[in-house]
């Protein structure tokens, strides 16, 4: 959810022609982290739940793919997008932490 709210954050001042472009993309793959792990908990199974986090690691890929393209072409100031990316990586390892966990039951 930190990810997500810091990203909503550090978009709002890309530029205009971006609304519905990398703005709304890096938005939508942060909100996706989220969204997945909360979907494959609802389920209650621990198949679900590992497909679900399977997802979730995929948006979060995605996501950085995006952040350093939104720092390379100066939409985000590289101090804010090294912060994201430090979210991004403590985020991935809790997400390999239940998957690694859910593998060993």
């Amino acid at each position: 959810m930190e990810l997500a709210r810091q990203v909503y954050l550090h978009t709002e001042e890309f530029p205009k022609s971006e609304t519905f472009g990398l703005r709304m993309q890096m938005r939508r793959s942060a909100v996706s982290v989220a969204s997945h792990i909360a979907e494959g908990h609802g389920k209650l199974t621990d198949l679900d739940l590992r497909k679900s986090l399977g997802s979730a690691r995929g948006s979060l890929y995605e996501f950085e793919t995006q952040n350093e393209l939104a720092t390379g072409l100066g939409f985000i100031a590289p101090e804010y997008s090294q912060q994201l990316l430090e979210l991004a990586t403590d985020t991935a390892k809790l997400i390999n932490g239940l998957l690694a966990k859910l593998h060993s039951l």
